[in-house]
């Protein structure tokens, strides 16, 4: 087993992480091309990058692999040749859950040990690579903007010489009150040696400059400019076209380059931040004076000083506040309710303000918690795909790159919307951080105990007939029977043993209709209904007469064969065995009455088949009945 899956599992890993590396590419395409950036830094990027990038890789990785491996094993049907040996599934498993179990304890050093470092890097260059410069190259016939300051138009270009012919630049480095407008018939443009300014060199031309500092005394009307004309000019323009790393001490100490032991000291302080300026916010609303009467009062002691409580007011009677304030002028209803507004709007002027300082506490706090929440879920996620995929590859039981690649997609990109789905939630605050970060996992891993149970049993998953006769069973709908004549017939059916069959089965039918011949009442129907026993030992009795008369030479007796209507003990017909139940359904009025109309409903309909049946056992008991006569005679 680990032969079969080893070598697939490290393919499928390489190609994954190809694929969401690329994902990465084609993300930040915009920030790396035109950069002029050397192929060690490309290099060191990508790097960091695949490193990040495994967490996504590796659970899809696994979920491919073990489709695939058990895939093959059930196509050539190795897997029916292990069980056959005596060899469950299970134990077909356990080395690669061995396997899977050392995966997840790497897996999880690999999230609090290697990849913060990796982040770190990553996103330092990343930034690093934004922050520079883009490779000068000056396109023809359009405006140039990549100079910072200025905006530069060639009409020609010279690729043997380097010579700019019509060359227009406008300098806007001082601002746009202070422009300056060149003009040149040629130029040429080069980098200083440390690649820090551009050198260019322009040649008969033109040179118009506004001079707005000289006309600060003067009308705007009458703007003062310059004008010069030059022969040969030379202009260096700030330009950093080198690569400047950042320092990654910033992005250390973000929460992607945390481990569990860093990051767990700074929940533990942000939460002793925020319930500190929680204790600060409650007294300050506690001790704030209301009516004018402080909450604290001073009491002197000789030289010493010391605060004390203030003493509750206590009313003889209640105040009347509205007879008060109509007793006022116009002028001090005025006054009281502008007063009241002012108060209003600084208090919850006050209060927004410092619920925005605790919400940048409370968000750093979610970031981290997320984080930590983090390391461990990519263990539990690559046991549950190994689950996942085992059982199904041996369940669909096809090899290859095809259905096993069509699946482990479909499943990946619904692990993917529910995990990121959960994170955003968490991280939004809408859900705690241990239900948003776990959500995925609480959601695939019913499915994976499913996949597992139902190839564990040799259940047909993938039956159609399956689904549909459980589903007909649910909501009451009848199923049909076909019943083909036979071209081989072992056991000859005997009249007088069809004959006694289907006379045993009729009495037990009319039996039932004769004692279930009324419509139940409402509280009849939940506390007593239809016995299901009976109607489960009618079906039975149908279905072995079915079976036993399905060898009859007679064509008449195999169209009526596939007439018979198929039994079945639905929940309608006795919804429940507990009379405290049924009186609970009875008391609910609305929810008893919808049940009941149904449950009528199916009993009518079942009344309807039992009632066929005995039409159905009288037209074929004639024939055998003669036949046994006959005999006798």
């Amino acid at each position: 087993m680990l032969q079969s899956f080893v070598p697939l599992f490290v393919m499928t890993f390489l190609i994954c992480l190809f694929i969401v590396l690329m994902q990465f590419l084609w993300r930040y395409i915009d920030d790396l091309v035109g950069k002029g950036l050397g192929i060690g830094v490309i290099g060191e990027l990508f790097f960091y990058a695949a490193l990040t990038m495994v967490p996504m890789a590796l659970p899809l990785a696994i979920l491919l692999a073990s489709l695939m491996t058990f895939g093959n094993l059930g196509e050539r049907f190795e897997l029916t040749a292990m069980k056959a040996s005596g060899i469950s599934l299970l134990r077909t498993m356990r080395p690669l859950v061995v396997l899977m179990v050392f995966v997840a304890i790497g897996a999880f050093f690999f999230q609090n040990n290697v990849l913060p470092i990796a982040q770190t890097k990553m996103w330092t260059l990343l930034y690093s690579v934004r922050q520079k410069s883009p490779e000068l190259d000056i396109p023809e016939g359009v405006f140039y903007d990549q100079i910072p300051g200025f905006n530069l138009f060639v009409k020609e270009k010279d690729r043997n010489t380097g010579m700019l012919r019509d060359v227009m630049i406008y300098d806007v480095s001082r601002g746009f009150d202070n422009a300056r407008v060149i003009l040149s018939d040629s130029a040429t443009l080069s980098m200083t040696a440390d690649k820090t300014h551009l050198f260019l060199r322009l040649y008969e031309g033109e040179q118009f400059e506004n001079l707005r500092e000289a006309s600060a005394s003067v009308s705007q009307k009458n703007m003062p400019y310059r004008q010069e004309s030059f022969d040969h000019k030379e202009i260096l323009i700030p330009f950093d076209a080198n690569f400047n790393r950042m320092d990654e001490s910033g992005m250390r100490n973000q929460y992607v380059g945390k481990n569990m032991e860093e990051l767990q000291a700074t929940i533990d302080s942000v939460n002793l931040r925020i319930d500190s300026i929680g204790t600060i916010y409650a007294t300050a609303i506690k001790e704030s004076p209301y009516f004018s009467m402080p909450y604290m009062e001073t009491i002197y002691e000789g030289d010493d000083r010391r605060m004390v409580r203030q003493r509750p007011v206590v009313l003889t009677e209640p105040m009347d506040i509205d007879s008060i304030f109509e007793g006022s002028s116009t002028s001090f209803k005025k006054s009281y309710l502008t007063q009241a507004l002012v108060k209003a709007k600084h208090m919850r002027q006050d209060y927004e303000f410092k619920s925005y300082s605790m919400q940048d506490d409370l968000r750093t706090l979610r970031r981290h918690g997320i984080e930590l929440m983090k390391k461990f879920t990519l263990s539990l996620a690559c046991i549950v795909f190994f689950f996942i995929g085992a059982p199904l590859g041996a369940i669909i039981r096809k090899g290859g790159l095809g259905m096993p690649l069509v699946i482990s997609v479909f499943l990946f990109i619904f692990y993917y919307i529910i995990d990121n789905t959960g994170i955003k939630l968490a991280r939004e605050g809408r859900l705690e951080v241990w239900e948003g970060t776990w959500l995925s996992s609480a959601v695939l891993l019913p499915l994976g105990i499913f996949f597992t149970y139902k190839a564990v049993n040799d259940s047909a998953v993938f039956n159609r007939d399956a689904y549909a006769n459980f589903f007909k069973k649910i909501l009451g709908l009848r199923a049909s029977r076909h019943i083909d004549m036979k071209e081989v017939i072992i056991d000859e059916v005997k009249p007088a043993e069809a004959t006694e069959m289907l006379s045993a089965l009729t009495a037990r039918c009319r039996d039932f209709i004769t004692r279930y011949g009324r419509r139940q009442s409402y509280i009849g129907y939940w506390l007593g209904g239809y016995s299901r026993s009976e109607i489960r030992g009618i079906g039975a009795d149908t279905n072995h007469v079915v079976e036993y008369l399905s060898n009859s030479r007679d064509r008449m007796v195999i169209a009526r064969l596939s007439q018979y209507p198929v039994i079945r003990s639905l929940w309608l017909y006795h919804p429940t065995n507990y009379r405290a139940i049924g009186w609970g359904a009875i008391t609910l009025f609305p929810i008893g009455a919808t049940i009941y109309l149904l449950g009528l409903r199916a009993q009518r309909r079942l009344k309807s088949d039992i009632t066929s049946i005995i039409a159905l056992n009288g037209e074929i008991e004639q024939p055998f009945a003669n036949d046994t006569g006959s005999v006798n005679h």
